[in-house]
This record gives structure tokens, sequence and C-alpha cells, in this order.
């Protein structure tokens, strides 16, 4: 299981600057990626700070292995998500996909380069 917890809210300096859905897209991305069930959780409310204000947006949810949101809490709801998940399928469901099967860590070298090139 993937977790986030997370902060996430209007723009201090623009309170019009939402980036919620944004937000849970990419994380329905890391799920989807990962072919892995994901927690996210945000907080709510508003915090000021130094002539700043911040809205939380809540909106926490779980979503399954391809990333499809199974359950969610609106923007101001505070609570306790659960859902079950067959461990086991999961386990078959990663392995049938090869995600994590066809890489090629032997080729991973050069990204550890300033300059993408090959080690010796």
């Amino acid at each position: 299981m993937l977790f986030y917890p997370t902060a996430i809210g209007s723009e201090p300096h623009d309170a019009s600057i939402t980036s919620r859905d944004h937000w849970q897209r990419v994380q329905q991305g890391h799920a989807g990626a990962n072919l892995m069930p994901l927690v996210a959780s945000n907080r709510i409310g508003r915090e000021e700070q130094d002539g700043y204000d911040i809205t939380f947006y809540g909106s926490s949810f779980i979503a399954d292995p391809f990333g499809a949101k199974v359950e969610e809490l609106n923007e101001t709801e505070e609570g306790v998500l659960v859902h079950s998940f067959d461990l086991d399928a999961l386990e078959r469901t990663r392995s049938a996909w090869g995600t994590f099967r066809d890489r090629r860590p032997n080729l991973y070298g050069p990204l550890k380069t300033l300059d993408g090139s090959l080690e010796s």
C-alpha cells in the first residue's frame, strides 16, 4: 500500500487557484503506475500566518491499484476511510502485468551521473 499524508490547499498568494483535482489525479497516477492501492489523506480547515491564509481542501481518498477512487471524503469532511483489498489478488495482478519484472537496473548507472555518461 502507498500512503501519502498531505496538507494541500489553496495558494496563499491567490485563493482562486486550486490544485485539488490535479493533486488527486497525480496521486491516482502513483497508484496506477505501481499497481498498488493508495491512501491519500489531506487536512481540512483554514490556517493564517504572516498575512497569508490557506484553505486546505480535504478530499482524502483511497484508490485501487489501477488508480480508480474507491472511497472519498468531501472538502470539509473529517473522518476515517476504510476499504478492503485482497492482497493475494493484488500480488497476482502485479506479477501478471510485469510492472517491475521488465526493469533493467544494470542500465541505471547513467542516471546517477550529472551528464548521463556511462560509468566506468
